[in-house]
């Protein structure tokens, strides 16, 4: 081959490959502007909040967890399932307003999830509307009102007049003071290690569960349709008792004392019960139509 001709060849190739090497990064750099930029799932906010700040949170799906801290300020972390959900929080005043909702028409229900992380301080009041998932409350001392449709409401060490909504979904409440309304039509309704001068609780067909303490001068009303209603109380609680199941039984372990009055007494297995345990300082009243009904010693 002579000198001439590779030359050429060499030539060739450089000339072919040159506009290639000018085209293709042009190409990509034309397409990384065209790009739409997606914003990012997960974001953090944070409000400057006075005392008693309001938080409300309206949620069609997802996970909400809210903590107290000792800061004076609203922190806001939320995770969107999908693109096709935006989150907005806002504040006006003293008040911090988040809320979930399509990005776009004929969103499908799956991609309306979003989960949130929420630290507010001790003293917030809460208005939480979740749909579906589960909200969890923790430490939280101001009041607090809660409305779900399935999903399961967890509070731990609150305070305040709490007031509990849901349709299907499960409540459980720990070492709760303040003052409790819970109503659930199929959820199961537990409150454990409670202090609390007021508690009212009723579900239609769930289970309802007390163990806590009978203070002087509180009512504690649990009502069901069907289910199981238990109470469990402490040698040293002192309540005025009213059982009552129409078609389910009556299952007492608590050394009644009946009333002068009451014309009606009580049988260890029975449709009604009617007395005084200790001095009858606290009240207490059970309704079931076919549910059973058990008063029985705490542990």
């Amino acid at each position: 081959m002579s000198t001439t001709h590779f030359v050429r060849k060499q030539f060739i190739w450089t000339a072919s490959w040159k506009p290639m090497a000018v085209i293709v990064p042009s190409l990509l750099f034309c397409s990384m502007l065209s790009a739409d930029p997606q914003p990012p799932r997960r974001q953090e906010q944070h409000f400057k909040v006075e005392a008693h700040p309001v938080v409300t949170i309206h949620n069609p799906n997802g996970l909400i967890t809210v903590k107290a801290w000792t800061k004076a300020e609203v922190m806001v972390i939320s995770n969107r399932a999908s693109d096709n959900v935006e989150v907005d929080a806002e504040q006006m005043g003293n008040r911090v307003d988040v809320s979930t909702h399509a990005a776009s028409d004929n969103v499908a229900p799956d991609d309306m999830r979003a989960d949130y992380q929420i630290n507010v301080p001790e003293d917030a009041e809460l208005q939480i509307h979740n749909d579906s998932g589960e909200v969890n409350v923790a430490n939280v001392l101001g009041d607090m009102n809660v409305e779900t449709v399935a999903a399961a409401v967890d509070l731990e060490d609150s305070a305040g007049y709490v007031t509990i909504k849901t349709v299907g979904g499960s409540f459980q409440c720990t070492r709760c003071a303040g003052k409790l309304e819970i109503s659930s039509i199929s959820g199961n309704l537990r409150l454990t290690d409670i202090h609390s001068y007021h508690v009212h609780a009723q579900t239609s067909t769930g289970n309802i569960l007390f163990s806590g303490e009978f203070l002087p001068n509180g009512i504690y009303r649990l009502k069901n349709y069907s289910g199981v209603i238990e109470v469990r109380f402490s040698p040293a609680d002192s309540f005025d008792l009213s059982a009552t199941s129409l078609k389910g039984k009556v299952i007492n372990e608590a050394s009644l004392t009946p009333k002068s009055h009451q014309q009606h007494f009580y049988s260890r297995f029975g449709n009604s019960l009617f007395g005084t345990f200790n001095a009858g300082r606290a009240k207490v009243e059970l309704t079931s139509f076919d549910g059973t009904i058990n008063i029985l010693k705490r542990d």
